[in-house]
């Protein structure tokens, strides 16, 4: 579960770096796109190594819904028996219903993605165009919901991320005393940058500051 999340914490954070290229413009987005097919060249055939990472990825996402499911089982086998008490934990809360739940909104999500910026099926310019036009026409006001789409999916991931981050520094055992109201802001304002790094673009490109 661990090793997975963090493969996927540092998938996000190169590729929020890699959408804000959008901000320098129409060349410098598609000439980073280009690179990602072609980097490896000529040493290796043209999009070997995205490739790969799309793998490695892919396989990442499945591990971690399968850890997660097997952790869940593992836990209701240990505890049958509900507690007591009826305060409600972090753990039975916000669990329950952003991490499981969200986590279903987050694959339909890379599902559209995936659809539309990246084979362009849906998305009105289709796949021949670049993919700064696919970004630009995928998020025109006129496709507001979409846009919408977006916004609630990204804030499923800030907070599925924000709680990942807060369980591996119990697991780790660093909560504890001054470091456990530390530790829940980095937690909390790390999650906050990186999803604002992403809305960022679509945001733009809905209220007309990317053309």
């Amino acid at each position: 579960m661990a090793v997975t999340g963090a493969m996927l914490v540092l998938f996000l954070i190169g590729h929020m770096i890699g959408n804000a290229k959008l901000f320098l413009g129409k060349e410098s987005f598609n000439a980073y796109a280009e690179w990602l097919r072609t980097v490896g060249e000529p040493a290796l055939p043209a999009r070997t190594l995205l490739t790969l990472t799309e793998i490695v990825l892919a396989a990442a996402v499945i591990l971690h819904m399968w850890a997660a499911v097997t952790l869940a089982r593992r836990a209701a086998k240990a505890r049958p028996v509900k507690y007591a008490t009826k305060k409600k934990s972090q753990a039975n809360g916000y669990v329950v219903h952003t991490m499981r739940y969200g986590g279903v909104i987050v694959v339909l999500f890379v599902v559209w993605h995936l659809l539309d910026l990246t084979f362009g099926v849906v998305n009105p310019e289709g796949f021949a165009a670049t993919p700064y036009d696919r970004v630009v026409a995928g998020f025109q006001p006129s496709r507001w919901w979409v846009t919408a789409f977006y916004v609630a999916a990204l804030v499923m991931v800030g907070l599925h991320l924000r709680h990942g981050l807060w369980s591996a520094f119990q697991t780790l055992g660093l909560v504890g005393g001054r470091n456990r109201r530390l530790l829940n802001a980095g937690a909390a304002v790390f999650s906050a940058l990186l999803i604002l790094g992403f809305l960022a673009v679509p945001i733009a490109v809905t209220i007309g500051a990317v053309k």
